[in-house]
């Protein structure tokens, strides 16, 4: 008879997981269960087994930044938009501090590449229709800008998800931003209020 997955036993089973490689503990199957009130059959009723989680684990990150992308409304400002996608990223971040570490160990394997690339796409978007509308150059790569754009926001995260600086380092995010849009041909003052009313639009 086959046992029912239950999504909060996943969960509650890739949390802990995370948590344990944040902290260095070792992991094996008694350990991961250990004080979660479920058993080692739940690892492989939900994953298959260990590797089946260590792919689950790494994917349930970029799972969980899709989801929140998915939050976010296009508005009729293209630079808004990608800023907005940028704070996102940095909001799930840090909601999500252990999972986000995991998201770029490239020792894991992930179970959907094409979904975690999926997310990189949704800046793409937003870059290229910034090109289009005139706010940024018509030579701008808009694969380049969104990578671009990214590193920025992964930059500030590994300074202060898991780092030594405080959370008050992210507002930085801001003129540097504003600082990359500008470089790629838009106008500095109608970016600066577009990056300021983006930046708002996920709350930390």
């Amino acid at each position: 008879m086959a046992r029912t997955k239950d999504p909060a036993v996943r969960t509650l089973l890739l949390e802990r997981a995370a948590q344990m490689l944040r902290t260095r503990e070792p992991i094996t199957l008694r350990s991961l269960v250990a004080g979660t009130c479920v058993s080692t059959m739940a690892v492989y009723t939900h994953f298959g087994g260990m590797d089946g989680l260590w792919k689950a684990l790494r994917q349930e990150g970029f799972t969980r930044l899709a989801a929140r992308f998915a939050t976010l409304t296009t508005s009729t400002d293209p630079v808004t938009d990608l800023t907005a996608l940028v704070a996102a990223y940095l909001g799930n971040a840090l909601d999500h501090p252990d999972l986000y570490r995991v998201m770029f160990d490239a020792s894991f394997d992930l179970e959907d590449l094409k979904a975690a690339d999926a997310t990189l796409e949704y800046l793409v978007q937003a870059a290229d229709r910034g090109r289009l509308a005139d706010r940024f150059r018509a030579e701008v790569v808009p694969l380049e800008l969104a990578t671009q754009s990214w590193a920025i926001a992964h930059g500030l995260v590994s300074l202060v998800a898991n780092g030594p600086l405080p959370r008050t380092t992210l507002d930085s995010g801001v003129p540097m931003l504003t600082a990359l849009y500008v470089s790629m041909g838009d106008e500095p003052d109608r970016c600066a209020r577009s990056v300021t009313r983006g930046w708002a639009l996920d709350q930390r």
